[in-house]
């Protein structure tokens, strides 16, 4: 098996998160999109973001600009190279394109059940668990909850009237269970900090590619496209 690992368009990002992801959906901000090949077949994206959210990089010392968030690991069943290489691999291309960038923050929801087994095998440092006591309030529209951030991309407001007056009348705010917060730091600065504030992992609910829940539905493909980012 040769594996691949490259940019990708936005388009093939799009299909591999539309396909093998729970959350069928792109983020909303500026992506760096790395995607994967086993064999010269598509097999799925790795997707960092930057520009929403200010204060990502707040306890790091760091500007907006030098934080970004691992948002998307999107990938299909079947593929046989490790997640955790697949990632350590997409790390590189984000820093070699993106040399500005001191830290990599990414978060494993507790409503999806997940732990953070791809971050442990990746050797993140683990900060413990954030968003409790109801967390930051997401949006349920048509049946499907939604991140704020998501809402206001796709129908230019978040506020719950607005939208119940003109998307869903039933819609609701929907409280989450929190989330682990995971941290890879990628200058000796953002490295003390970590490792001032790391915690013990938190226990695996199963194996590290079931707690990455990246597969949804394993099915279709895409043509290698070129690298664009």
């Amino acid at each position: 098996m040769n594996l691949h690992v490259d940019l990708c368009s936005y388009k093939a990002a799009e299909f591999a998160v539309t396909h093998w992801h729970y959350s069928k959906s792109m983020p909303a901000s500026k992506t760096f999109k790395v995607g994967a090949w086993e064999d010269d077949r598509f097999i799925g994206v790795v997707i960092f973001s930057w520009g929403t959210q200010r204060f990502l990089g707040r306890m790091f010392g760091l500007e907006m600009t030098q934080c970004v968030e691992l948002t998307r690991v999107a990938l299909k069943s079947d593929h046989q190279a490790p997640v955790s290489r697949v990632l350590a691999i997409a790390i590189k291309f984000l820093k070699k394109h993106n040399p500005g960038i001191e830290c990599i923050v990414s978060y494993a929801d507790c409503d999806q059940n997940h732990h953070g087994g791809i971050y442990q095998a990746c050797n993140f440092y683990y900060l413990g668990l954030v968003e409790q006591n109801g967390g930051t309030p997401r949006l349920k529209i048509r049946g499907k909850v939604m991140h704020g951030r998501t809402v206001g991309s796709k129908y230019g407001h978040q506020a719950l009237d607005w939208i119940r007056s003109h998307v869903d009348p039933n819609a609701e705010k929907v409280f989450t269970k929190g989330k682990h917060k995971y941290a890879y730091p990628l200058s000796r600065r953002v490295r003390e900090i970590c490792e001032a504030s790391k915690q013990e992992y938190p226990r695996r609910a199963a194996s590290i590619g079931d707690d990455a829940a990246i597969n949804q539905i394993a099915e279709g493909g895409s043509t290698p496209t070129a690298a664009l980012h």
